[in-house]
């Protein structure tokens, strides 16, 4: 990793910790604000010790978009957690062969930034 992206990546997260620090809920209830920023400081901690050993630099920027995409996703809607996609359901491929290794790559593929890492730690 360079210095450069070492200082981004560390700059990203303490924005996230400085973000979790002021975050409100949509809501206004304590109970809500509290989970909503434990929720987030555990998220980071979780994606950001999970990625730790990453050397590829590909892998490295990718992973920096998808923080940076959850931030701004999070703070215009102002809700922590990622948003749902709807893709079309499975059920109308086959049950084996090409057209289900077909349908999941396109299911790999139609997924958004923000969402990369998430299905991976939940």
């Amino acid at each position: 990793m360079t210095p450069v992206t070492r200082q981004e990546v560390l700059g990203l997260y303490r924005k996230i910790f400085r973000i979790a620090k002021k975050w409100q809920s949509a809501s206004g209830k304590i109970e809500e604000t509290i989970k909503e920023k434990e929720y987030i400081e555990s998220e980071a901690k979780t994606l950001f010790r999970k990625n730790k050993k990453v050397t590829d630099p590909k892998l490295i920027k990718q992973c920096i978009e998808e923080c940076e995409a959850r931030i701004e996703i999070g703070l215009h809607y102002n809700i922590p957690y990622p948003r749902p996609i709807h893709l079309p359901p499975m059920g109308l491929a086959h049950k084996q062969g090409r057209m289900l290794r077909h349908q999941e790559k396109l299911r790999k593929i139609s997924k958004p930034i923000y969402l990369k890492s998430h299905d991976e730690v939940s």
